[in-house]
């Protein structure tokens, strides 16, 4: 595990946004993982305006969110499905077809998570998985548990992320439940890239990087994990031994 600290979001932006940018171009058709959430955006700002620039075409990479809410339509301004395409995909080449999340609304989880997991190994496995952290140590919707998950489930959230992410929904009551990749699937990943910023995510990070692997602290699996790199700003390592 690497730790890379930077005075800004912008310099981890321009460090994480070259990391997938070099990967497309040297294997165009390659998968990337993708995450939502205020951390990454930074990032994906970067890699629109390099393909604005000319200096790169996403149009045969194919995509893998981490997850998505249940009990919310695609098309509702919160879905992560709204938040991709107006973050990134609607800004880039990317086609549509090799665009893929998991659904929220299936009639069946267990059904739904075996088709991502079989789509991820006919696109030949995530090159690089992008991941947020959860001020509870989260990685997708993978909260504190008693145990690491693998393929993608449908999880309850706490009321620790609920009361994060509620800000986002205004009055409207946000989601209980989510669909998301299980730690399994996003330890497959060959490379992968962890962005924090600002002191709320101080503690997960120090839990993450320097704390015993434990599903209480989704994150801290990283540690097992050949080639992570962790892109943080100061405050977020403010905590680090």
């Amino acid at each position: 595990m690497k730790v890379m600290v930077y005075k800004t979001a912008e310099e981890i932006a321009e460090a994480v946004g070259r990391i997938i940018i070099k990967r497309v171009a040297d294997e165009p058709s390659c998968a990337i993982g993708f995450a939502t959430g205020a951390s990454p955006v930074p990032t994906y700002e970067y890699i629109v305006s390099e393909f604005n620039k000319g200096n790169i075409s996403f149009k045969d990479m194919k995509t893998f969110n981490l997850d998505e809410y249940c009990d919310l339509p695609v098309d509702d301004k919160n879905s992560y499905h709204t938040f991709m395409h107006e973050n990134l995909f609607d800004k880039i080449d990317v086609q549509a077809e090799n665009i893929n999340f998991l659904d929220g609304n299936a009639e069946d989880y267990d059904a739904e998570s075996a088709r991502y997991a079989e789509a991820i190994k006919a696109a030949g496995g995530i090159k690089v998985q992008i991941l947020g952290i959860g001020t509870n140590g989260h990685i997708g919707f993978n909260e504190p548990a008693d145990e690491f998950t693998d393929e993608a489930f449908k999880v309850t959230l706490t009321q620790s992320t609920i009361d994060s992410n509620q800000k986002y929904f205004g009055e409207q009551a946000m989601p209980r439940y989510a669909m998301t990749m299980g730690i399994g699937s996003i330890m497959r990943s060959e490379e992968i890239v962890l962005i924090a910023t600002g002191e709320a995510k101080a503690k997960a990070i120090a839990a993450a990087v320097n704390g015993e692997v434990t599903p209480q602290c989704p994150a801290s699996i990283l540690q097992n994990h050949p080639n992570v790199t962790f892109f943080v700003d100061e405050a977020a390592a403010s905590l680090l031994k």
